[in-house]
């Protein structure tokens, strides 16, 4: 049976007080499904906490997919990473990269006759009605004209004016859903609001994208869309469509190690040349952003989340890989004090601690730049990185820090990575991981 896709919404809550209203409604589900879990636990002692996070990440889902937006792509952001959420919210959020609920036609319609004067069909020849995909901030149509056929990004509406209040709003979901640290998630979403403002700016993410495409023309088997000035706006992009699968469809086909292993090498040459050599780097690395072909070509999309790196925190953040630094105990304790691991005025004891566990967490997660030639199939290490993750979610002494532990530039380089691995990984890409700063 095919799956049935979401139904398209008419309206989406646009004010804070319409928003707020959403959250406050979803609130009081999520205590009312407490209530339940614990009565159906005092009959029947079988009963898991599976379930109530089942519950509860159905009804956050909805309510984020109507709101759409800031709060959406958090979710999005945290189901890439198998650590940082329980299973049934992984699974759930996860949908946010793909099948979204869409914006209604004649919701499209208006924000065309905001920006152009005109509706989709007076600039295109053709323009389908429906979206063909929809995410977190906006969904894509196909439109045609001549014999150009284009993909055209519609932001959704409210989307760029409610960033600040939709996480504010969030902060309570991902205090109780993940148990963060106060500080941690202050730090972080302040680098989070700074990025979702960015990436509500089309003209920004088209002036980003020409800029990475023009830089990495180099590298080989990398496909990238021309954007199209004339049919662009803050709201509204207009990029060629590009052809290509989606990494799970296609996996489905069974393509041979040769072309995974092609694709895994123009990803890893991709990143590394953005990485170390332009100082930015295209930071949302999930499947739905690339588009894989039989022939082993790989076409780049959606630079709206795109991070520039500071030049001294780059230098900071570099240090570790250097597999000398873990000889030299002076250098590797005064790069933790750099990168905001440990601070002065830590005890000893968890000044050791810290040390003992970053130090692990280094040498675990830059394995592959320490060899020539490393396989991201091996399935031990990604268990060892899996369950290091797990230990460091429930470490007492990082949720009850009074302090952040990490630097706010540090967050989208490290989902960078955490995202090519997993898609490094799912293809069992065996590939040269040299790097080109070395």
């Amino acid at each position: 049976m095919a799956e049935e896709k979401p139904k398209a919404q008419d309206t989406i809550p646009t004010t804070k007080a319409e928003r707020a209203a959403k959250f406050v409604k979803t609130g009081v589900k999520l205590g009312g499904n407490y209530i339940k879990h614990y009565a159906k636990r005092l009959v029947d002692s079988s009963v898991s906490r599976e379930d109530l996070h089942r519950d509860n990440a159905e009804d956050i889902y909805e309510t984020l997919s109507e709101l759409k937006g800031s709060a959406l792509k958090v979710a999005q952001m945290m189901s890439m990473d198998k650590n940082m959420l329980p299973t049934a919210y992984q699974e759930k959020f996860m949908m946010a990269q793909y099948s979204a609920p869409p914006l209604s036609y004649p919701l499209v319609v208006k924000t065309f006759q905001q920006f152009f004067g005109k509706a989709p069909t007076e600039l295109f020849d053709t323009f389908t009605k429906d979206a063909v995909n929809a995410a977190s901030i906006g969904q894509v149509h196909k439109a045609t004209k001549g014999n150009k056929t284009f993909a055209v990004k519609v932001q959704y509406p409210g989307v760029a004016d409610s960033i600040a209040s939709d996480l504010k709003m969030v902060r309570p979901f991902a205090v109780q859903i993940l148990g963060l640290n106060e500080r941690d998630l202050d730090l972080y979403m302040s680098e989070v609001q700074n990025m979702l403002i960015a990436e509500t700016d089309y003209e920004l993410e088209m002036k980003h994208a020409a800029h990475i495409a023009k830089a990495c023309a180099h590298i080989p088997h990398l496909v990238f869309p021309h954007y199209y000035p004339e049919y662009t706006t803050k709201r509204i992009l207009t990029m060629d469509w590009l052809t290509g699968k989606h990494l799970d469809e296609f996996l489905k086909d069974n393509p041979p190690q040769e072309i995974r292993n092609q694709i895994g090498q123009a990803l890893w040459n991709f990143y590394d040349y953005q990485m170390h050599q332009m100082l930015m780097v295209h930071a949302d690395p999930h499947p739905g952003n690339f588009l894989m072909r039989p022939d082993g070509t790989l076409g780049i999309i959606d630079f709206g989340c795109v991070k520039i790196i500071p030049p001294d925190y780059y230098k900071t953040h570099f240090r570790v890989i250097n597999p000398r630094i873990f000889d030299d105990a002076a250098a590797l304790e005064q790069t933790f004090y750099d990168l905001g691991f440990i601070y002065e005025d830590d005890s000893p004891a968890l000044k050791k601690l810290f040390m003992e566990t970053f130090s692990e967490m280094i040498y675990l997660t830059v394995k592959p730049f320490r060899e020539e030639k490393f396989d991201f199939g091996n399935e031990e290490y990604f268990m060892q990185l899996y369950q290091f993750g797990e230990r460091l979610s429930k470490m007492e002494e990082l949720r009850k820090s009074k302090k952040p532990r990490g630097s706010k530039d540090a967050l989208y380089l490290n989902r960078t990575y955490f995202g090519l691995y997993t898609m490094l990984n799912r293809l069992k890409a065996n590939i040269y991981t040299h790097t080109s700063w070395q």
